[in-house]
């Protein structure tokens, strides 16, 4: 597998060689520095506060990363930096509406819907259909891409960043094709909490972007309260005009953080979705190997994933020490099997509300299945993939026999 010749477009592989050779006789650009990239969202913003200095920490260990293991191309530091100049001009805009709305502070948000589980196990169409719910509040992508301003109800659904945002996503896809059978994207789909947390620079999203090991090492050594109180912080910014009865959030990343997210949200409810990890690992594998090809033209499949079991098999032993310590917390977990999602997902999501007690209108019943007959699986095509292709074997499952073993999570057939 080769990231480089396979399905770059012609002009990417020029840009990628002429900035190699450039960066050989001593020229690189754009820069990655800390202070440099800080000092661009100020001028830009006109803007000073980021609303506290702790992601400082984040932003220096995720830039050393880059700079010294991720092997970005030319089209990567690029990219790069324009993605993380982005995140701090959003933090400088933030704080200060936030500044000149005070009343945002005292948003509630109360009993949040929270997914979490392994990537590929159910997560993102729980997730879709529960924001078909009118009285679910999840937090889309276009207003996660662009937050400022904060959406408003009367333009929610026409507001000129949606297209913007679409463009971007376009433009990915032309990057990597095989990312449409992967993973879809949409500016008016629900958005993953990693892209809220990626502003305060503690984010599972980067690792799934780049090659940046040693930052990953460091944000498994942290807390996660800063970016949770971040997390929060954003999202009563996006309900500040357009507010909803209660938050659906998703990510794979909170396995890490179930205790924190309890000190953030003492009141989430929490919806665990459950699958076997030697079928998902190689899926997973394959998103990850797409995503950094974009930005890399050395993107070993046999790396990626190693790295990728090694990462879930340590988040899900977090995710089951957390769960043994949470006592008081038991009814805030709903257990969910990738079949039941597969089989029934309306009547398990009959199920998640009786035991959140919850009431499921007719109308959002309604929408739910129009959402599902309008996006049958597979619509976007097949995606193809084997263990064999990351260097994986069954002996890998043994990682994960604990959490296979608690949950009754039965073998599936490898691909």
């Amino acid at each position: 597998m080769n990231a480089q010749d396979s399905t770059q477009p012609v002009g990417i592989r020029i840009l990628n060689t002429l900035g190699a050779g450039l960066s050989r006789l001593g020229w690189r650009v754009p820069g990655l520095e800390a202070e440099k990239l800080t000092r661009a969202a100020c001028r830009h913003t006109g803007l000073d506060d980021f609303g506290g200095d702790h992601f400082r920490k984040g932003l220096e260990r995720l830039l050393w990363s880059l700079e010294q293991e991720a092997h970005l191309s030319t089209l990567g530091r690029l990219t790069a930096r324009t993605t993380l100049l982005g995140y701090l001009r959003d933090r400088l805009q933030i704080q200060n509406h936030r500044k000149l709305h005070p009343d945002i502070a005292a948003g509630e948000i109360s009993r949040p819907l929270v997914i979490v589980g392994l990537p590929r196990t159910g997560t993102t169409i729980l997730f879709n259909l529960l924001a078909q719910d009118p009285a679910n509040r999840a937090p889309l992508a276009w207003e996660t891409d662009i937050p400022y301003p904060p959406p408003e109800t009367a333009s929610y659904r026409s507001d000129p960043r949606i297209a913007k945002c679409q463009k971007r996503f376009d433009s990915l896809y032309r990057l990597a094709p095989a990312l449409l059978a992967i993973h879809e994207m949409g500016s008016e789909l629900p958005q993953e909490c990693v892209a809220i947390t990626a502003h305060e620079f503690m984010s599972v999203q980067f690792f799934t972007m780049y090659d940046v090991p040693s930052y990953q090492d460091w944000l498994d050594r942290q807390s996660y309260v800063p970016a949770l109180q971040f997390h929060r912080r954003f999202l009563q910014h996006l309900q500040h005009r357009h507010a909803g009865e209660r938050w659906v959030l998703k990510t794979p990343g909170h396995l890490a953080t179930l205790s924190e997210l309890f000190e953030v949200y003492p009141d989430a409810c929490i919806i665990h979705t459950h699958r076997d990890p030697l079928r998902v690992m190689p899926s997973l594998a394959s998103l990850c190997y797409a995503l950094r090809g974009i930005s890399s033209d050395r993107v070993l499949p046999e790396a990626v994933g190693r790295q990728q079991v090694r990462l879930w098999a340590g988040h899900l032993e977090r995710a089951l020490t957390a769960r043994d310590e949470l006592t008081s917390n038991q009814d805030q977990f709903f257990d969910a099997h990738f079949e039941d999602v597969v089989r029934d997902p309306i009547g398990l999501i009959e199920r998640i509300y009786d035991h959140f007690d919850l009431s499921l209108s007719d109308e959002a019943r309604g929408r739910m299945r129009a959402f599902l007959g309008a996006n049958p699986r597979g619509k976007r095509g097949s995606h193809h993939y084997t263990l064999e292709d990351f260097g994986l074997t069954p002996n890998d499952g043994r990682r994960f026999e604990a959490y296979r073993e608690r949950f009754s999570i039965a073998a599936e057939t490898a691909p």
